[in-house]
């Protein structure tokens, strides 16, 4: 995708994933690759940011002899998901808006 990714919208993916399930940073990796051509090492300092406010704790756990950083959400990273997605979903459609009108829709 063309389109650049910024803290909020890392952010709101990361939330997104962790909100259903437990993470690790491969997996995550793989699945924000999906709308995003950023590198891996870009996501390691987001869950670190998002960990140190709170809205992720990190547990270790083994998987084939090795041991795999996983992600969980905490509560109040529960409420900053919901308030992060609730804003994309504004801006999501306001953009639509134009994109589909060329923004004469409300005049």
């Amino acid at each position: 995708m063309i389109f650049p990714m910024n803290a909020p919208l890392f952010d709101l993916l990361v939330l997104s994933v962790t909100e259903k399930e437990d993470a690790y940073g491969y997996q995550l990796s793989q699945i924000i690759k999906k709308v995003s051509n950023t590198k891996d090492s870009t996501l390691y300092p987001v869950l670190k940011r998002l960990q140190e406010q709170g809205f992720l704790t990190v547990y270790d756990q083994s998987y084939q002899g090795r041991n795999r950083r996983y992600y969980r959400i905490t509560e109040t990273g529960r409420q900053h998901y919901h308030m992060l997605s609730e804003e994309w979903s504004a801006y999501s459609t306001a953009i639509d808006q134009i994109v589909k009108t060329g923004g004469m829709a409300d005049e």
